[in-house]
């Protein structure tokens, strides 16, 4: 009998560390870009809504919706797709790999207490908000483009276009339009957002519920993404106001607040709630679902390319 528990016990003691060492490598910097790119294309007519109501006064989420189609046709509800691409490929890189360094130097990990997760986030976030500015201000533009008046569109063609032109046109500063919200902006999402993920995370699996598997991803990522749209709503209408006007449209980030105050009244800070909402959930869940999965990706990579060294 003694002879037969023996092969029982050896082989996941010896598989383990392993894959356990594998895990513990740290993963390519740009791989959280990669997935905020990816969660971004399929979820970009919902962004594009929200912008519009945000920016141009269109009235309900349908409505604007119809009214793009009515305008551009389908293929207009993929209006400045190429700048959701830079921005992500700017931002969200930049978020990403900044959060796991503020972890470092914070001493924390993904069970520490929401607080060190949350101060972590707000770190990485004012600093992607500054590298990310002007991808921003582009995604912006070309987003509520085709939502203004003819006369006041700016037609830009592509991403690149817009950055030549945004230079030429109205100087080098209009890259920082609206720095100072988009950070605030920023810092808020990813306190929220990415601290909320690895928080709700980890509490859910001290539950005994769950295992670190995709319906964990899934349950986590989705409370992170109602957390992200409430705490992010009123910088984010800032944002898209301020970054939306152009030339004599706004002459300073004052002007813009009390005008939306004095016609709208306070609760203007939460116009599109529901679109951003209906957006952020599913492009949160998105996210760190395809995150999880390039992260195994990578780890099955390295298991194959230890394997093959060891033979």
């Amino acid at each position: 009998m003694a002879s037969k528990s023996l092969p029982v016990v050896a082989p996941p003691i010896q598989a383990a560390p392993t894959k356990g060492g594998a895990k513990k490598q740290p993963y390519p910097f740009w791989l959280g870009g990669v997935a905020a790119t990816i969660a971004a294309s399929i979820t970009h007519p919902l962004d594009l809504t929200k912008v519009r109501l945000q920016a141009t006064g269109d009235k309900g989420m349908i409505n604007s919706l119809k009214r793009t189609v009515a305008t551009a046709g389908y293929r207009g509800l993929f209006d400045g797709i190429s700048g959701t691409w830079m921005r992500q490929m700017s931002y969200s890189v930049c978020r990403f790999w900044a959060y796991d360094e503020s972890k470092k130097i914070l001493g924390a990990d993904n069970k520490s207490p929401a607080w060190k997760l949350a101060l972590a986030g707000s770190m990485a976030g004012g600093i992607a908000g500054l590298v990310g500015n002007p991808g921003e201000i582009i995604m912006v533009r070309m987003q509520g483009d085709l939502g203004k008046p003819p006369e006041k569109r700016l037609n830009y063609k592509h991403c690149f276009d817009a950055l030549f032109r945004m230079v030429r046109e109205e100087g080098v500063s209009s890259l920082a339009r609206g720095v100072g919200p988009n950070v605030f902006r920023a810092i808020l999402m990813n306190a929220s957002q990415l601290a909320s993920y690895d928080f709700f995370k980890a509490e859910l699996l001290k539950t005994g519920y769950f295992e670190d598997n995709i319906g964990l991803h899934t349950t986590a990522s989705f409370a992170a993404g109602t957390v992200a749209t409430t705490v992010c709503s009123p910088a984010d209408v800032l944002k898209s106001r301020i970054m939306s006007a152009s030339g004599s449209e706004s002459k300073s980030t004052i002007q813009v607040i009390r005008n939306s105050f004095k016609n709208e009244g306070a609760m203007f800070m939460f116009r599109g709630w529901v679109p951003a909402w209906t957006r952020l959930q599913p492009t949160t869940m998105l996210i760190f679902i395809t995150l999880e999965q390039l992260k195994n990706l990578v780890d099955v990579t390295r298991s194959w390319k230890v394997k093959a060294d060891a033979e």
